[in-house]
């Protein structure tokens, strides 16, 4: 079980980098995104999943999630990270 404290940023830093929700959903919005204005869309859009999937596994006990403000933070590193994810799909995306 993973223990989410708000003061530890390493924690919500690897857990927004390595979700696999906010990479898949970025990559595939990013690559799809036919101007670069759709990409904070995508970027947003991948950090909501990003953050039902995490909610969800506190919900069935992956997460032992017992700080204030943890959420915040990792909705936030999420949308960050979703940009960059969202950014590279669309600047390396098929022509």
């Amino acid at each position: 079980m993973i223990a989410i404290n708000s003061f530890d940023p390493m924690t919500l830093v690897l857990l927004a980098l390595a979700n696999p929700a906010v990479i898949t959903v970025a990559v595939m919005m990013g690559r799809s995104a036919d101007q670069w204005q759709k990409i904070p869309i995508a970027a947003f859009a991948a950090s909501a999943v990003g953050f039902l999937l995490y909610w969800i596994g506190g919900q069935i006990g992956v997460f032992s999630i017992h700080a204030v403000g943890g959420e915040a933070a990792i909705f936030i590193l999420q949308f960050f990270f979703g940009l960059v994810w969202a950014a590279l799909a669309y600047r390396f995306r098929a022509p």
